[in-house]
């Protein structure tokens, strides 16, 4: 029996944890037309506009406090231009990783997306399989699955688009693969890494990693170049192959490293690097007495609790902004806001001197903020290795 055949079959029977599942339908004509769906005329004179072919390569580009997914498709000089913006419907939980299964995180990274992981019979439209975890992810122990972006407008763990918009993400990712392309990068952010947003973050506890993620940011927003991305020492490394030879091993310790990037891009990513230094620290004089709070899941839905009275409202976002519903704070104010009043110090009646109260570990300094170091750019990227699978799964 041919799989195109007993794959229908197959999903129709089967129920997946996490944020996707397969759904009991014998319509397969209506998941034959998602799958074949043709971009509109007017997407098509868009790309002849930017120079790209309609099976070009294309990445995606994530940022969960904007609430923005972005396509973006290589032209013919090899660069990559933004194509298309779509508003995320919704996303669980808060900025930072994901890190553990039921924690309700959806992904940050970079990852691989190879044509197996389109899943056209998803119980949420139609779906597209985040690959979490990849190779960073396994090496940290980090744990997880199924976790997608996908229709419905409804997530756990996984970014939900519309079911309008993941119609035209699909059709995007589906022609891409028609073109030839192995896999195409997901590139999930926290927000966008300017100097302002670093600073305003500067506090939160995944903000070492953010840095690490920055140096991959950095390269495709200097050149327009997709990055190299490996793993080793269970840290991303971007742009950079063995001085020796070989290959990366994501659980053990990296080797001397070379930088790959080619020599055009270097001035234009040490200017970049330069002016980023002058705007973080201008950032961090204005703001040094102040912490962002991020807003939890349930702050961000109170926000729209109106809206999601009319999911047919345009504006309908049943998770809510990320930016409005966080705000700045004084150092004080965090201080109240986490751990309420300090208690009334003891006066020493002989030398009226007040006694200082203990300040809880994990306050934040108000001064000696550190400025992210300037890292060169690194790493080179290898699709995770395959295992062997379920004779019944497919994807």
């Amino acid at each position: 029996m041919r799989l195109n055949v007993l794959a229908p079959m197959v999903f129709a029977t089967l129920a997946l944890t996490g944020c996707n599942s397969f759904f009991d339908s014998t319509d397969f004509s209506t998941v034959q037309e998602k799958m074949n769906y043709a971009l509109p005329s007017s997407m098509v004179a868009k790309m002849r506009a930017q120079d790209m072919d309609k099976l070009a390569p294309i990445t995606i580009r994530i940022f969960k406090e904007e609430g923005i997914l972005e396509i973006w498709k290589q032209k013919r000089d090899g660069t990559y231009g933004e194509l298309e913006t779509y508003e995320i419907c919704a996303w669980s939980g808060k900025l930072g990783p994901k890190k553990k299964e039921g924690d309700r995180q959806a992904p940050e990274g970079f990852y691989p997306l190879s044509k197996g992981l389109l899943n056209p019979y998803s119980q949420y439209f139609l779906a597209i399989n985040t690959g979490y975890p990849n190779r960073y992810d396994r090496a940290n122990r980090l744990t997880g699955s199924d976790l997608m972006i996908h229709g419905a407008c409804s997530s756990r763990g996984c970014y939900s688009m519309t079911d309008e918009q993941i119609l035209e993400i699909f059709a995007f990712a589906r022609d891409a693969f028609s073109g030839g392309q192995q896999a195409i990068m997901l590139q999930a952010y926290p927000f966008r890494m300017t100097a302002e947003n670093m600073v305003r973050h500067r506090y939160n506890e995944n903000y070492p990693f953010w840095q690490m993620l920055k140096e991959g940011y950095d390269y495709f927003e200097v050149t327009k170049q997709v990055p190299d991305v490996d793993v080793c020492g269970g840290k991303y490394v971007f742009n950079k192959d063995p001085a020796q030879g070989g290959a990366l091993a994501s659980d053990q310790a990296c080797p001397a490293l070379a930088s790959n990037i080619p020599s055009q891009y270097m001035m234009a990513l040490a200017d970049y690097r330069t002016d980023y230094q002058d705007a973080f620290e201008k950032a961090l004089a204005k703001n040094d007495d102040k912490v962002w709070l991020d807003p939890s899941e349930a702050e961000r839905k109170a926000l729209v609790a109106d809206l999601r009275k009319d999911p047919t409202d345009p504006l309908y976002q049943p998770t809510g902004s990320s930016l409005e519903a966080g705000r700045y704070v004084t150092i004080e104010q965090y201080r109240l806001t986490k751990y309420g009043p300090l208690e009334t110090p003891e006066v020493d009646t002989t030398t009226q001197t007040a006694a200082i109260p203990d300040i809880p570990a994990d306050m934040p300094a108000v001064s000696d903020v550190p400025i992210p170091q300037r890292s060169p750019m690194a790493a080179y990227a290898e699709e995770p290795p395959k295992k062997d699978k379920p004779f019944w799964k497919f994807w």
